[in-house]
């Protein structure tokens, strides 16, 4: 006798993290653990994004990802101590949100950042002598003030980055634009005031997430094992564990990096 085949993962809802800035390691990682998703037929996803945001691009990248999965599987984001800006973008990509009442989200917005050194490098005798093709290829220079032309050029170019965010999440949310404008100033809140915002759904914590979850499939909450998808660790990761110095010491330096590679791009990401 055969035995109708049952997908082993039917009965199991999948669970991916975001924690951290959003880059494109993040964004890899994510777009992978998503594919498995979809490649072992999960009926839910939890998300739990615990995040201040981060790159434009990775971010929209993680929430179309999110939308075309929504065609197959039913999405549920819960949201952590943070989930600001582009952890907020992201989490429009399921199709229920729930928040602790006291995570801190919003900072719905754009920041560019340069820097500018100029007078440090008068100070020790350095200058730097330019050739370029046009008026604007060295735009942002940290050796130098932006004219007035240039700044116009960027705040069209953060205008037209801001609109992307404000349309997605009215869309998402099913509010209309001028309600997303008038909190969509960058101001953070907190996961109370998001839900009377409209921004998420309900309250709650990542266990009541993940019974949503299951719910929304029609799997019994008590019966229903989460599989977490996640790259594994490091050689290294593995025998430090949970050692905080090495922790911080690592956070501290992927902050820096991430402060380093993303001079000059547009960002959505909350800066306190």
């Amino acid at each position: 006798m055969i035995w109708p085949f049952k997908p082993r993962y039917r009965k199991k809802i999948a669970r991916i993290e975001i924690n951290g800035v959003i880059a494109s390691d993040t964004r890899k990682r994510v777009l992978e653990a998503l594919k498995k998703v979809e490649e072992r037929k999960f009926p839910a996803l939890l998300l739990r994004i615990d995040s201040p945001g981060g790159t434009v691009a990775d971010s929209q990248e993680i929430y179309s990802a999110l939308k075309s999965l929504q065609e197959k599987v039913k999405i549920v984001a819960s949201f952590g101590n943070i989930s600001a800006s582009g952890g907020v973008y992201i989490g429009m990509g399921a199709q229920k949100i729930m928040s602790n009442p006291g995570t801190i989200t919003g900072s719905i917005g754009v920041i560019l950042r340069g820097n500018n050194i100029e007078r440090l490098l008068e100070r020790v005798g350095v200058s730097f002598k330019v050739v370029k093709s046009g008026p604007y290829k060295d735009i942002l220079a940290f050796d130098r003030e932006m004219t007035d032309s240039e700044k116009q050029i960027l705040q069209d170019l953060i205008d037209i980055s801001y609109q992307q965010f404000v349309q997605t999440v009215a869309e998402a949310r099913n509010i209309t634009i001028e309600t997303v404008r008038s909190f969509a100033d960058g101001r953070i809140f907190t996961g109370q005031q998001a839900l009377d915002l409209g921004v998420i759904d309900c309250l709650g914590t990542e266990e009541d997430a993940r019974k949503w979850a299951c719910k929304l499939v029609d799997l019994d909450p008590e019966k229903t094992e989460s599989c977490t998808l996640e790259k594994p660790k490091s050689l290294l990761n593995r025998v430090l564990g949970n050692n905080q110095v090495s922790s911080k010491l690592s956070a501290a330096q992927s902050w820096v990096e991430f402060e380093v590679s993303t001079s000059g791009l547009p960002l959505w990401l909350y800066r306190p």
